[in-house]
């Protein structure tokens, strides 16, 4: 919005030409939704709070959570006001990759929304049903993905990128359809699942998010794009605004969500998030980088899916407790420990996805 303020006003002093340069808007980007985490967040806590919003617990879990009974949750909704305005600040409107961006991430943040209110507000211990909830997200994804595909000007936009190898890519077709739907709904799925203790979720959320926006800038900018080997998406640099709004929001939230945290982001938060990682890493065609560089989200996902299939068979269980994170607690380790050493683990994946940018 504010680029076409700035664009306006060069006319008259050629200092708000600044605002034309992409990195700069990513950069206010983070720093104006970081602050609206700040401003808006203590607020929103206590409201939570007031309205008695608070973070059901498991029984069986670890002991050392029934102290969380309580703790406001459905914060999410914050880091989806932050990542929102910011971008919608300082992105430039009449990119539809943008767009595309906003809408797969509130769509999905509405669905957590629907789900939490259920469960906190109307007290529907189920909440949404996993049938409807796989639904919802079912359409969102399909319907994006052949937005997307139907709307691709150039193959690049539809063919599968192999890392470490420069000039390897799969020609997808309509198979794009159902890769874009299955990253999406997965990633999704994977940062839910994930979002069991204090901080284990944002913060590799905001790390993939930082170096998918790298991704972005690089894969729309023609010269960089030339010299690292990557395809060239034009209208792909724009989602660093997004990217950079996602960074500063998490970060902000993370302010309130550190252990011991204040709040929770709930269904709301998470599966917006996941949602949001999934389809930039589509629009930037580095969906097999994301899998590297969420590979906790990834075995975390996959540890329920070994426990739920070890116990439906063989009627055992491989984990103390799924997901995975809970069964490092059984084991013993305290909570800072495991969210500390999660967060190390992603550090070293994201690193090795932004190698793939100079390996090839």
């Amino acid at each position: 919005m504010l680029v076409y303020l700035t664009d306006y006003l060069s006319q008259y002093h050629s200092g708000f030409n600044v605002f034309q340069y992409l990195t700069l808007r990513a950069i206010l980007g983070v720093l104006t939704a970081l602050l609206i985490s700040f401003i808006v967040g203590p607020e929103m806590i206590r409201r939570l709070g007031r309205y008695q919003i608070g973070q059901p617990v498991r029984s069986d879990g670890p002991e050392t959570h029934l102290i969380k009974a309580g703790t406001p949750t459905m914060g999410g909704a914050l880091i989806l006001v932050a990542v929102c305005i910011a971008t919608l600040l300082w992105a430039d409107l009449g990119n539809r990759y943008v767009w595309v961006v906003i809408t797969v991430t509130l769509l999905f943040g509405v669905i957590g929304w629907v789900d939490d209110y259920r469960k906190l507000v109307l007290k529907n211990s189920e909440g949404l049903t996993p049938r409807a909830k796989i639904f919802w997200q079912s359409v969102i994804a399909l319907t994006v993905a052949v937005f997307l595909y139907r709307t691709a000007v150039n193959p690049t936009e539809t063919t599968l990128i192999v890392p470490f190898f420069k000039d390897v890519g799969i020609s997808l077709g309509w198979f794009y359809v159902a890769l874009t739907y299955f990253v999406i709904v997965g990633s999704s799925n994977a940062v839910n699942l994930t979002d069991g203790l204090d901080g284990l979720a944002i913060l590799p959320t905001v790390l993939i998010a930082g170096a998918l926006g790298v991704f972005a800038y690089v894969t729309g900018n023609v010269k960089f794009s030339v010299y690292l080997g990557i395809p060239y998406i034009p209208e792909a640099a724009e989602i660093v605004v997004f990217c950079g709004a996602l960074v500063g929001a998490g970060l902000g939230f993370l302010w309130f969500n550190a252990y011991p945290a204040m709040v929770f982001m709930g269904d709301v938060g998470a599966l917006a998030l996941g949602a949001a990682l999934g389809i930039v890493a589509v629009l930037v065609r580095q969906e097999l980088v994301l899998l590297v560089m969420a590979g906790v989200f990834v075995m975390e996902t996959v540890s329920v899916i070994l426990q739920v299939a070890s116990y439906k068979l063989t009627g055992r269980r491989i984990f103390h407790m799924a997901p995975l994170h809970h069964h490092f607690e059984l084991k013993g380790w305290p909570e800072p420990r495991v969210i500390v050493r999660f967060w190390i683990i992603t550090v070293i994946l994201v690193l090795i996805g932004l190698a793939t940018l100079k390996i090839r």
